[in-house]
């Protein structure tokens, strides 16, 4: 049966903070509205900060690469927390490209696409990202939480209905909400309880939406099984796969390439901004169609500018350099696999499957936070995860491996995890 009134909540495990944030006293009406958004908000950030779940951000002073400084220290660090999958978002060709590029398009266009944002080295990236993925067309937008957000409400009307794993992003949860089809929430990679809501609808036209790879704990959608669902239900399909394009796979095609299913899914959003480069950006490739349509209705296309030159430029340097080689995606594989069975063999539990994100699961949230500066204590930054952004009990430090991880890289983060791990009686 439908869920709207849960769907519209954003998803409970990220930001159920508010519950704990928000204070239920009053406030004097006749202090100055300024005034009393200070206290409202201030009091809100208390609660935050009661709850254990501020979040405060380290200032890296140099480029994001496999080794960072950050603020107050001049000291090298191994960075085994960003989404940098390729080692590609300081790549020297990368950075001298995007420079060429920058010099002889300008910064920006100052406008939005349909008007004077359209260059032709825009329409040349999505020409080559449709390559890339093996599909018709795609359409740019600034991110792909605009990508998301622009999806659903365009092509979707009252008379269809959306069917989301319950863990999906919450740009996918966000662009749901805007949209009329009739809400439907699916128990995570629970293809029976998938299978009986797309029993019960009689929606003139059903989408089938997941993640390809969940970023909280590096296990993949059951595509395959989706896949024939949506044929026998006569449902689309639709993945994000801003944790999979470029490096998951073989060739770094995705999900769809690693179940060997290449061409099933019938829309793909994607991101710039992660291993393809690191800038931003974000995109949707699918049928020409799809893609016209999306030019002349979605709205964070319509009103958003275009993007920058040297951010096209990023993008279009990186997929030039995946149609012709494998080497990048092979290594991240390779250190994958290295990181994931090293660690297992020393005792750790690590979450997910064949994926650079490895959570090296810990369970309590105090351990976590104290293992993480620990492990910047040894020169390595990882980031220790607690609820609410996972689940009570299920605290872990997420690591993430790169291409441009060296095997010594790899070998040091091991030995640090297993020094640490020892100290605090993680392992034995």
């Amino acid at each position: 049966m439908p869920i709207i009134s849960k769907f519209v909540q954003l998803k409970g495990l990220e930001y159920n903070f508010i519950r704990f944030a928000l204070r239920r006293r009053q406030y004097s009406s006749a202090a100055p509205a300024n005034a009393q958004l200070r206290e409202i908000l201030s009091d809100q950030l208390n609660g935050i900060r009661d709850a254990g779940t501020f979040k405060s951000e380290r200032v890296i002073t140099s480029s994001q690469s496999t080794q960072i400084t950050v603020e107050g220290s001049n000291e090298k660090i191994l960075n085994f927390c960003a989404n940098n999958y390729l080692g590609l978002a300081n790549n020297p060709d990368v950075v001298n490209y995007s420079h060429n590029v920058l010099e002889k398009y300008g910064a920006g266009l100052s406008s939005v696409r349909f008007i004077c944002g359209t260059q032709d080295i825009h329409k040349n990236l999505e020409k080559k990202l449709a390559q890339f993925h093996g599909r018709e067309d795609t359409i740019l937008y600034a991110s792909c939480f605009d990508a998301n957000a622009g999806l659903f409400e365009a092509i979707l009307s009252g008379e269809d209905a959306v069917f989301s794993d319950e863990l999906n992003h919450a740009s996918i949860i966000d662009g749901i909400r805007l949209c009329r089809a009739q809400k439907y929430r699916y128990k995570h990679r629970d293809m029976n309880d998938l299978k009986n809501l797309l029993e019960t609808s009689k929606a003139r036209m059903k989408l089938i939406v997941t993640d390809g790879v969940f970023s909280m704990d590096g296990n993949i959608a059951p595509l395959k099984e989706i896949v024939a669902l949506a044929k026998e239900y006569n449902a689309l399909t639709f993945i994000d796969e801003c944790h999979a394009t470029g490096f998951f796979g073989k060739t770094g095609r995705g999900t769809e390439e690693y179940y060997n299913i290449t061409g099933s899914v019938d829309i793909i959003n994607s991101t710039l901004g992660k291993a393809l480069g690191g800038a931003a950006g974000g995109y949707t490739t699918g049928p020409k169609e799809l893609i016209t349509f999306l030019r002349q209705k979605s709205r964070p296309y319509l009103f958003s500018n275009s993007l920058p030159p040297a951010v096209v430029a990023t993008g279009t340097k990186v997929i030039d350099m995946l149609l012709t080689s494998n080497e990048l995606t092979e290594k991240v594989q390779t250190n994958t696999q290295r990181f994931r069975s090293a660690m297992t063999k020393a005792g750790f539990t690590i979450s997910g499957e064949n994926h650079p994100i490895c959570p090296v699961m810990l369970g309590d949230a105090r351990l976590a936070s104290a293992f993480a500066d620990e492990m910047l204590k040894r020169g390595i930054y990882v980031i220790g995860f607690s609820y609410p952004v996972v689940p009570k009990g299920k605290a872990r430090i997420r690591v993430q491996i790169s291409a441009s991880h060296s095997t010594a890289d790899i070998d040091h983060a091991i030995a640090a995890f297993v020094d640490v791990g020892k100290s605090l009686k993680v392992i034995h």
